[in-house]
């Protein structure tokens, strides 16, 4: 191996990544170097290896039925309301759990969604049957603040928690639901993707939808939907 050229090395390690992961081939560059300057005292040029463009995978998504087989099958209230808040919102995990009582805009319908993806506000529209399971649901935590307290106290004591829901109990709840349902790859992602899938189908402007789903870019939407359902543009 001493004696490859700068030129061989490098389509090498080019092959070795469709196989291996980047840390990897980073890895086995490393101890190429080692090899070539402290064992066979020679000079080592750096090989320009580029880290291959990360892999953006597209959620599934459910049907309006699926949708509702999952909230129903969802025991734990806190969840329950969760799974069905992002859903009609069209929320990220993230502004799920960062909603707050002061978001809520009964009067003009609307939620406010605050320090998104990309650090930006926007305006989500606000069903009457969303508004009614949150109004209910405060009713039994009576939170200060927080639409999703941590559950760690129950919802009786929910008030006194300065917390929101935990991340990672949320996916594990979904997953869990979803197992115990008989669907497959069904995450909080896929739920916000569902309904930008069906509000599309709805007859919903794309460019209201790009507003909605909080997308810097017409395009993301476009190839987004196009990825789960199909030409938006024909």
């Amino acid at each position: 191996m001493d004696n490859l050229t700068s030129d061989q090395l490098l389509d090498y390690f080019h092959d070795l990544l469709d196989s291996l992961s980047w840390t990897a081939v980073k890895l086995d560059l490393y101890g190429s170097k080692f090899f070539y300057t402290n064992v066979a005292q020679k000079t080592w040029e750096d090989i320009p290896l580029i880290k291959p463009p990360k892999t953006t995978r597209i959620p599934h998504i459910v049907t309006i039925e699926q949708a509702n087989q999952i909230f129903s099958a969802t025991s734990k209230l806190s969840y329950r309301v969760f799974f069905f808040t992002i859903y009609s919102l069209g929320l990220r995990l993230a502004e799920g759990i960062k909603l707050t009582i002061g978001d809520i805009d009964s009067a003009n319908m609307r939620v406010h969604i605050r320090d998104a993806k990309g650090n930006k506000d926007r305006l989500a529209p606000l069903r009457e049957k969303t508004l009614h399971v949150l109004r209910n649901f405060w009713k039994i935590h009576r939170h200060p603040s927080l639409l999703f307290p941590n559950r760690k106290r129950g919802l009786k004591n929910a008030h006194l928690i300065d917390s929101p829901l935990d991340r990672g109990g949320i996916q594990t709840a979904i997953k869990a639901v979803v197992q115990q349902i008989g669907l497959k790859k069904i995450s909080c992602n896929s739920l916000r993707h569902s309904y930008a899938i069906h509000l599309l189908e709805a007859g919903i402007d794309l460019i209201e939808l790009q507003k909605i789903l909080g997308h810097v870019s017409l395009l993301t939407t476009a190839m987004e939907i196009y990825a789960q359902k199909g030409p938006v543009f024909s």
